[in-house]
């Protein structure tokens, strides 16, 4: 026999993480994409907000008339054809004064959210990453921001960048709105530091800023998103504010907060003037804060579940009480009818009842009980005799006389 020398297999190639992610990553986008659509308030807010949209950079093609430019043969004119929302005190559109000030906000508040998450994620994951002094510093930073009203120092700073326009506006919005977020990234990347693949990572020698940005900001993403979602709101809140006391957007410019400051004073005579507006921002809010509770169940699917829960055990205890309220009811009913029938219950045969003094009240209340039960037991035994026993005492009542 001829021995026949085994030819060495080819190493198998090393599986690439990317082919097997990539699927993962779809499947996923893909069962996030369908919990979204089955919210239904969270689609109708989004549907909401795509038609603000459209309106806001495509309403000024809509209206011959542009923001600026006045009418002065149409002075504080109601609704109109010409003039689709009516017009000012000087002559101008309110329809593309609402177009330019819609534009102008929702800009300001996508911009303020983008900056804001962005500048949060980066100082709580790094905080959180790193530990120690840095934590200790960055933490401090975060702390000594949440103790300066925001709102006060925005007012003494807004005055005096004039010149920067509203850029400079939207970095001081967002300078202001960033705390909270990062101290909740930063407790979400503590219990992420200690995983696997972190660790895994760190001994492959892949450096901290890399492992930061491929490895920790990815896992708070769900959280990162919902909360730039909502932030949207809250930043066109702020900016609304702001204008509307005078230290956010500037003149010519319009922004929904201008436009409520200039018809508060006229809104009971001229009501076009302010309820365009402010039914516009209503209704961007309301729709944000949809989009951002149907996020929230898409992304993190034990929040929605937690709800059920509580929402079953809130039923269940609702029922539980009920159900105790009517055996406690029942009960009550059912002493009281026993208390009602018990003095005309006829005593049983051979009982003898306790000797009471005789003139007393109690003796008394006996014999006119005693009195009462016989006559009703005379009465129940007629009816169950029927005619015979009343032909029995009518012959008794003649034998007598």
């Amino acid at each position: 026999m001829t021995a026949v020398a085994a030819e060495p297999s080819a190493p198998l190639p090393a599986p690439d993480p990317a082919v097997g992610a990539a699927p993962d990553a779809a499947g996923r986008g893909r069962l996030v994409l369908a919990r979204l659509l089955a919210a239904r308030w969270a689609v109708a807010g989004a549907v909401v907000v795509l038609l603000l949209f459209v309106l806001a950079f495509g309403g000024q093609y809509l209206t011959p008339w542009d923001y600026a430019t006045p009418d002065y043969t149409a002075l504080r004119q109601p609704p109109s054809t010409t003039h689709w929302f009516g017009t000012n005190g000087v002559g101008q559109d309110v329809f593309a004064q609402t177009v330019r000030g819609l534009q102008k906000s929702l800009v300001i508040g996508l911009l303020v959210a983008l900056f804001s998450t962005v500048l949060a994620s980066l100082f709580g994951a790094c905080a959180g990453y790193f530990g120690g002094w840095t934590d200790r510093i960055l933490m401090f930073v975060v702390d000594l921001m949440l103790v300066f009203p925001s709102f006060l120092v925005i007012t003494i700073i807004s005055p005096r960048l004039k010149g920067a326009g509203w850029l400079a506006f939207v970095l001081l919005l967002a300078l202001f709105n960033w705390m909270i977020t990062a101290r909740v990234v930063r407790s979400m990347t503590i219990s992420l530091r200690d995983r696997e693949f972190v660790r895994a990572a760190r001994f492959m020698g892949v450096r901290p800023l890399r492992i930061i940005t491929r490895h920790i900001l990815p896992n708070v993403a769900s959280f990162l998103i919902i909360d730039a979602t909502i932030a949207v709101g809250g930043a066109v809140m702020s900016e609304t504010a702001l204008s509307y006391f005078g230290f956010g957007v500037k003149a010519p410019d319009v922004s929904l907060g201008t436009l409520l400051a200039a018809g508060t004073n006229d809104a009971p005579v001229f009501p076009w003037l302010f309820y365009f507006a402010a039914g516009l921002l209503v209704l961007f809010v309301l729709a944000v804060n949809l989009i951002g509770d149907g996020l929230r169940d898409a992304l993190d699917p034990t929040a929605d579940a937690a709800r059920s829960r509580r929402t079953r055990r809130t039923r269940r205890t609702h029922r539980t009480r009920r159900t105790r309220r009517t055996r406690r009811t029942g009960k009550r009913e059912l002493r009281s009818g026993a208390g009602d029938a018990g003095p005309a219950r006829a005593a049983p045969a051979g009982a003898t009842a306790p000797a009471a003094a005789p003139g007393s009240a109690e003796a008394t209340g006996t014999a006119g009980a005693a009195e009462a039960t016989e006559t009703v037991g005379s009465a129940e035994a007629t009816e169950a005799a029927g005619s015979p026993g009343v032909d029995r005492s009518a012959r008794r009542k003649g034998d007598s006389q």
